[in-house]
Order: structure tokens, then C-alpha cells, then sequence
């Protein structure tokens, strides 16, 4: 398998006070925090991506690029859908679109790498060497 354009992804979550912007120390609001929309936007997008991969592959995120356009309560359900609209070796570019029961409350692209997990994790633990 591999991965192609036209992948779609989708993740859901309730607003509750433990994902606000109080609680992400984001904003003063009991709202839907935004460090949370983006975390909700990426879970789709590799949640999506993960069955496609080879055995110790995964996928990281590089960058996100996008708006959080309306504020949700406490209580109400979102989820983020994501699609897969370029593949450039492992270079991975998604379309991310986020949703209230009232309508769209934030868009935007975001990237992510194809990575090799030992190798990755290997490059990443040399950071701790003195």
C-alpha cells in the first residue's frame, strides 16, 4: 500500500473544560481551545495516513497553516476532517477542515513527513548526548 491523493481522515471530540483555551493556557475563555482544534486537525490527518504506511513507518508533522474561525461552547461536539491532496515523496500536504454542529469553525492545510520510526527516533535521542 501506499499513500495517494484523495486519502480522507476524520476525528471528533466534545468540548469539555479540559480542552479550552483556559485549560491550554491559550486565551481567558471556556471555548474550544485553539491548540486543541490543531491537535484535532492532525489526529485526522495522521490517523488517515497510518493504514497506508509500512510496518515501522509512521508520519510527523512539519507545519499547519490555519484559521480558527468560530468559537465553540462547552458541550458542543466538533471533529476535523483532513485530505490528502499532494504526495511528494514523503512529503505529504493535507487540506484540514474543522466543524461545530453549527457549521465550519476553522480550515487550513497542514504538512507531514513519512519517517522510518527507529531511524527517527535515533536522530532524535542524540539530542540528550553531551
Amino acid at each position: 500500500m501506499s499513500v495517494t491523493a484523495g486519502i480522507k481522515g476524520r476525528a471528533e471530540t466534545v468540548v469539555t473544560h479540559a480542552n479550552t483555551a483556559q485549560a491550554a493556557c491559550s486565551g481567558a475563555l471556556a471555548v474550544f481551545g485553539t491548540p486543541f482544534l490543531c491537535a484535532l486537525m492532525e489526529e485526522a490527518a495522521w490517523k488517515s495516513i497510518a493504514p497506508y504506511l509500512e510496518e515501522g513507518q509512521s508520519t510527523v508533522g512539519t507545519k499547519l497553516n490555519i484559521s480558527h474561525d468560530s468559537a465553540t461552547p462547552v458541550g458542543m461536539k466538533v471533529w476535523a476532517e483532513s485530505e490528502v491532496t499532494e504526495v511528494d515523496g514523503k512529503r505529504l500536504v493535507l487540506k484540514v477542515v474543522a466543524y461545530d454542529e453549527k457549521g465550519r469553525i476553522g480550515q487550513g492545510t497542514h504538512e507531514r513527513f513519512i519517517v522510518t520510526d527507529e531511524r527517527f527516533l535515533a536522530k532524535t535521542a542524540k539530542k540528550l548526548e553531551g
